[in-house]
């Protein structure tokens, strides 16, 4: 077959899992990038792990739960073409690297992109992956007109695959597919685009797969209890070696204290997101706490579209009125960082010189005097209870909420669970029709879910916001093959958003999680992702 290629990328090479272990180790050593292996050869036992929200579906994309669902089911069941390389740094973003595929090239029209499929592989019930699985996924995504099209899986799909105008196998080891107008990242959206085996879902038909999930994924489904728990078993057959665990049991544990006293009893052997307050008598019983930076911004997104709040004077009083350092070392002890403007800092498009908004009350009440309401206002927010990476959204709230009190603007909290909020934003709607709404995201580790957050238009509510020139600059970004040049775009692009303001922008994350003495083996990335197969539990 004759391509033509405009770029090419070629699938990082994969080093056997005693490699993998032998670099967990050198990562060693607690409140840093990973938890060291306690032997070279450790293999086995079953990690418990409590999420700070419910489960997702585990139907492949339909998911539901954030990124923090993602990384601990639907990443461990499943594959795409893509998939980002964990384990090859721990002070950098990762890369996106082969999976099913193991290279791509795109045309010269910057549309067509052909993918060579990874040879050998199998789905975890035995089947062969092949460039009919590819089809058959798609069509189940995209084609209205496939027997296993759902709605919820067209609607989920699209954020990563609805770009996807054409797609046909054009031999046994290859695929095209076709976009429908030139997109960078595409190598990148592919590693959410995810593959099941077409024998499984034809067995149980797409209302009825979910209950029997089959991927490629390093680990293979047992049961669930739905939303609450999911237990997987380690898929030995796995085409990069199997994980040294035995079994992954994922619970769900919205309640901080919940995931404290877990750990401490023996009911999980690892947590996200520990309660700050607990770091310390953690750490004198042994705990391991992992923390590193990442792509994550804990906000507030304003309605621009209604008074105040569309002056940006108001909004960057706002902003001058919020104590980050306090929220960050005192309420959160150290485990996020104060964020000053829109980019976090652990991603490429994070401007140093960038930081606009301090701690200045003062510069915050004289904002309020000069867009007419120097005695401020009422206002209100939704906020969840808990959920992926949010934190501790409510305390951290409440804080934001006396800070904006010294200045005037007296906010009411309105409370809901993560699921319901971002479901309300799906729809285009705010969760108890409030006028903000707090919450955390990724803003370049998922370069397609950028301009759904600051592009004019988007189907999901953010709060209105629009800015023609950032539109125009994420256009033309998302459209280079090169990620330095999409990253400086986005630099221009999110300066521009950094000065209208609005977000309340708060802190980003460093990731935490608590591992029990036992666990072993963990390499702690600068992502929202996470691989399980060096892990193990003595």
């Amino acid at each position: 077959m004759t391509r033509t290629a405009r770029t090419r990328s070629r699938a990082v090479a994969l080093p056997a899992a005693v490699a993998l272990l032998t670099a967990a180790a050198g990562c060693a050593g607690t409140d840093g990038a990973g938890t060291g292996a306690g032997g070279g050869d450790g293999r086995g036992g079953t990690l418990v792990i409590g999420a700070t929200g419910k489960l997702p579906n585990p139907d492949t994309v339909i998911g539901g739960a954030g990124f923090e669902g993602k990384r601990l089911v639907s990443f461990q069941l499943y594959e795409g073409l893509t998939r980002y390389e964990l384990l090859q740094g721990t002070d950098r973003p990762p890369v996106v690297t082969g999976a099913l595929a193991t290279d791509w090239q795109v045309a010269a029209d910057h549309r067509t992109w052909t993918f060579t499929l990874r040879k050998g592989v199998t789905f975890q019930d035995g089947t062969p992956f092949d460039a009919d699985a590819v089809v058959f996924n798609l069509a189940r995504y995209l084609d209205k007109g496939s027997p296993e099209y759902t709605d919820a899986l067209g609607a989920a799909a699209a954020e990563y695959a609805g770009d996807i105008v054409s797609y046909r196998k054009t031999d046994a080891d290859h695929v095209e597919l076709v976009t429908k107008q030139p997109n960078g990242h595409f190598p990148e959206d592919l590693a959410h685009v995810l593959i099941a085996s077409p024998t499984a879902v034809r067995r149980t038909g797409s209302a009825n797969f979910a209950q029997h999930p089959v991927g490629t994924g390093p680990f293979s489904f047992v049961s669930q209890t739905e939303g609450q728990q999911i237990e997987l078993a380690a898929n030995k057959g796995y085409w990069r070696g199997a994980p040294r665990l035995d079994r992954l049991v994922v619970k769900a544990l919205p309640d901080a204290a919940a995931r404290t006293a877990a750990l401490r009893s023996g009911g999980a052997n690892w947590i996200e997101y520990p309660n700050p307050d607990d770091l310390d008598s953690l750490r004198a019983d042994g705990v391991t706490v992992a923390t590193n930076s990442y792509d994550h911004l804990w906000y507030w997104i304003l309605d621009t579209s209604k008074a105040p709040w569309n002056n940006p004077l108001v909004r960057r009083a706002a902003n001058y009125a919020i104590d980050r350092g306090a929220i960050a070392d005192t309420l959160l002890h150290g485990t996020a960082d104060p964020a000053y403007q829109a980019a976090p800092r652990a991603t490429a498009a994070y401007d140093p010189a960038g930081d606009a908004y301090s701690y200045d009350p003062a510069r915050a009440r004289q904002l309020l005097a000069e867009a007419g309401v120097p005695n401020g206002f009422a206002t209100s927010v939704t906020v969840p209870t808990g959920g992926s990476g949010n934190l501790l959204p409510v305390p951290i709230a409440e804080a934001i909420q006396r800070d904006l009190a010294a200045v005037g603007i007296r906010a009411e909290l309105r409370t809901t669970d993560w699921t319901t909020l971002i479901g309300a934003e799906a729809k285009g709607q705010v969760a108890l029709g409030s006028d903000a709404v707090a919450q955390s995201t990724t803003l370049f580790q998922s370069e397609a879910l950028l301009p759904l957050f600051v592009g004019s238009g988007s189907p999901f509510w953010t709060g209105h916001y629009a800015n023609p020139q950032v539109d125009e600059l994420l256009a033309a970004s998302a459209a280079d093959t090169d990620q330095s040049a999409r990253q400086a775009g986005y630099r221009k692009a999110l300066a521009l958003v950094t000065q209208d303001a609005p977000w309340l922008f708060v802190v980003n994350d460093r990731n935490p999680r608590a591992l029990s003495p036992k666990v072993h083996g963990l390499v702690q990335p600068r992502s929202w992702f996470i691989d399980l197969t060096t892990v193990w539990v003595r």
